[in-house]
């Protein structure tokens, strides 16, 4: 087991595990796979001194990852940061998710974050639960605002000062 800095060569794992969670409707609002190539240009703006993506191995195979990402691309935002976590569903129910969510908090101060923010469907309670454990509130909830399987879902804003 043991977390590292993602390189290209685990673009197609992230994305074979991003595409899992999306039949769910629980945890993205992409409705239909994505490829790695549609991925490429987000991979590259992750910097390992500013915003990393990490991955979680297990036996050399990639089984979590996490990143975070510029919150709403503005300079007076840059110390805080949208964070990501997506586990391989035969992965699920390790506690790897909060794993890698205490490391993410762990090294958060040396990238220069002092906030984190993660946008969780309302309907994700086992998320919420997660982030709400280790100190994170609901800072806004945007009712109904996507729309899959014509049915409206509701997004929570789930922040925490670092």
């Amino acid at each position: 087991m043991s977390i590292r800095h993602a390189s290209e060569s685990d673009l197609a794992r992230i994305v074979e595990i991003y595409n899992a969670a999306i039949p769910s409707r629980r945890s993205t609002a992409d409705t239909e796979p994505v490829t790695p190539d549609a991925r490429h240009d987000w991979f590259r703006q992750h910097r390992a001194h500013r915003r990393p993506l990490w991955v979680w191995e297990e036996a050399g195979h990639v089984a979590a990852w996490v990143s975070f990402e510029d919150f709403y691309g503005r300079p007076a935002y840059r110390h805080t940061a949208e964070l990501s976590i997506y586990v391989a569903p035969e992965y699920q129910r390790r506690r790897l998710g909060a794993k890698l969510l205490g490391e993410a908090l762990k090294q958060a101060p040396e990238l220069g974050i002092k906030s984190l923010v993660g946008y969780v469907f309302s309907h994700n309670e086992a998320s919420i639960r997660l982030l709400q454990s280790i100190g994170f509130e609901e800072w806004g909830r945007l009712p109904d605002i996507a729309e899959m399987d014509g049915n409206e879902y509701s997004l929570s804003i789930m922040g925490k000062r670092l």
